[in-house]
């Protein structure tokens, strides 16, 4: 492809996941160029990569760097619909609720005094978790009505109006695991459980990734959550409730793999990505 398409990876931080995309498509003999979006600016005409894998940690930078890049011309994956859909955590709710996919019961609060009559409504325990944000900070647990008072006087006293912007889910029981789908191009390349000592089971703050079927029904409501926010390439995170049935929790659309990989050697989840960016750059 050295006369081909130009080929970009967005990121102001490459960690594992960007070497082994980068790594993958030098095996593909795919030049790739990578971008900093820190020093990106779009102004007139673009004179970039064609085809850029969106890798950038910040949501709100990794938005507009899509953003602006599309209004050039360039193709962007994910692209900056998904990306502002999946990046929020209440647009995710209502994108999966539109496309009638179970979800947690949810809901939205639009100032810190609304809050507590919505978590009647929903009932304790409960969640309050940030619109934006990754790796489960300032996600906390509200067994009861004294402790979701002193979260949202705390909440109330926050800068910026999008922090008084509160979403609540109620708290699903067997939250010490969940479940972990890497989505690329329409298929489910695999599942891992997610078991942690805590009851959030981000890998970031220590949970382990273990094998886990990809059942039928695991598969096709991870593929139908990714849809749901137009993502090429996602990590669709699923939870079981008492009665067994699967639940979409979260579905990231720049999605780390380092646990999943580890859990799955035979899946190349760089390969995928880079694949995928190949057959996009061609068509």
């Amino acid at each position: 492809m050295t006369d081909g398409p130009r080929l970009g990876v967005l990121a102001s931080r490459v960690r594992y996941e960007e070497k082994q995309i980068m790594a993958a498509l030098d095996r593909r003999g795919a030049a790739c160029t990578l971008l900093d979006p820190r020093s990106l600016f779009v102004a007139g005409t673009w004179t970039g990569p064609d085809v850029v894998l969106n890798r950038e940690v910040g949501h709100f930078r990794a938005l507009y760097a899509a953003s602006a890049l599309e209004s050039a011309g360039a193709v962007v994956l994910n692209s900056a619909a998904a990306t502002h859909l999946s990046g929020d955590k209440w647009h995710t709710s209502a994108a999966l609720a539109a496309m009638g996919l179970p979800t947690p019961r949810t809901a939205l609060a639009a100032a810190p005094e609304a809050a507590l009559a919505a978590l009647e409504e929903l009932g304790y325990p409960a969640v309050v978790k940030p619109l934006v944000g990754s790796w489960g900070r300032l996600v906390t647990r509200l067994p009861d009505r004294d402790t979701a008072e002193a979260v949202l006087e705390h909440v109330a006293a926050l800068p910026g109006p999008q922090s008084h912007v509160i979403y609540l889910q109620e708290l699903m029981s067997t939250a010490d695991r969940d479940i972990r789908v890497v989505v690329i191009d329409g298929q489910a390349l695999g599942a891992t459980y997610r078991r942690g000592s805590q009851w959030r089971t981000n890998v970031a703050r220590g949970a382990t990734s273990e094998p886990c079927d990809l059942a039928p029904e695991v598969a096709k409501l991870a593929v139908a959550a990714a849809d749901a926010v137009g993502a090429d390439i996602a990590g669709v995170d699923l939870i079981e409730d008492t009665d067994g049935r699967l639940v979409v929790l979260e579905v990231n659309d720049r999605v780390e793999f380092r646990g999943f990989q580890s859990a799955h050697p035979g899946v190349d989840v760089a390969d995928a990505m880079a694949g995928l960016l190949i057959r996009r750059a061609r068509s």
